[in-house]
């Protein structure tokens, strides 16, 4: 394959080892090339001749240029009410029982889709009055939290948003936003977003049982199975009991960690009793 610069596979290993340093994230041999049309930007941007040397530099620049990497290689698409059936769930299951507040935390929230999607359903299931709930809303890449922050969205990106909701809970952008959403304060205030790395041994939120629910979905697919442990055995002692849940992406499965989680079907899980 042809490419406009040069990327070898010792590039490529040492991509992956700096971004487990870093993040904990495992990139497997399928993401070479995704690593490549990103990080080719970066070489660019530097006029540099290739990957390896943007990787020289990086070893010499300061942490901004790091962090640059950790979000070039950490941006994940979401969308509003993705895996529509936790959102029920968190209605139906979890909301009614939590506690008051009700605290949740989105980890992994990207742009924002996720944590809005939960400050709806929590707002329409035991109401919108202040200190009702709050949403702890936590990424690695600083660029989707600033994204997320400003709570603004093309109007493309809130199409499974139904239109009762939309009229609720977003402002519809004129003149220079034409086109655009923004998220009203009754469902923005409640959401406190904080730069988060999964992989630092202080997440500043070590208060057990503070979470009646924990939103990680699509986000361990990126670990190995000994981070992914190590993480979920952080988890456990955050969630209320005894109906605090876990909410994974479809395509995640905790088989290897039965001992701190079990399944209640539909990518969701509880705290295995006696595991906390």
């Amino acid at each position: 394959m042809s490419r406009e610069f040069s990327f070898t596979q010792a590039d490529y290993d040492r991509v992956a080892a700096h971004l487990f340093r870093i993040a904990g994230i495992h990139l497997g041999a399928t993401r070479k090339e995704m690593v490549y049309s990103r990080l080719s930007r970066e070489v660019r941007r530097l006029r540099l001749d290739g990957v390896g040397a943007y990787l020289d530099y990086l070893d010499k620049a300061g942490q901004h240029e790091w962090t640059r990497f950790t979000n070039v290689l950490t941006t994940n698409l979401t969308s509003f009410f993705r895996e529509q059936h936790h959102f029920g769930i968190l209605a139906e299951k979890v909301l009614p029982r939590a506690g008051r507040p009700a605290r949740i935390w989105s980890c992994g929230c990207a742009s924002g889709e996720e944590p809005y999607s939960i400050a709806m359903v929590c707002d329409e299931t035991i109401g919108g009055a202040s200190g009702a709930f709050s949403i702890l809303a936590t990424d690695v890449n600083t660029t989707m939290l600033q994204e997320a922050e400003a709570g603004v969205f093309e109007k493309e990106r809130v199409e499974n948003v139904s239109p009762a909701r939309l009229h609720r809970y977003f402002f519809d952008g004129s003149g220079a936003f034409a086109g655009k959403v923004k998220v009203k304060p009754v469902i923005r205030q409640p959401i406190d977003f904080r730069m988060l790395n999964l992989m630092h041994p202080n997440w500043g939120i070590e208060s057990a049982g503070q979470f009646d629910a924990i939103f990680c979905r699509n986000v361990m697919i990126y670990f190995n199975k000994e981070t992914q442990y190590q993480i979920l055995q952080r988890f456990a002692p955050l969630l209320r009991q005894p109906y605090g849940l876990l909410f994974a992406g479809h395509s995640e499965a905790f088989f290897n960690a039965k001992d701190l989680f079990t399944p209640m079907g539909a990518t969701t899980y509880r705290v295995t009793p006696g595991a906390v």
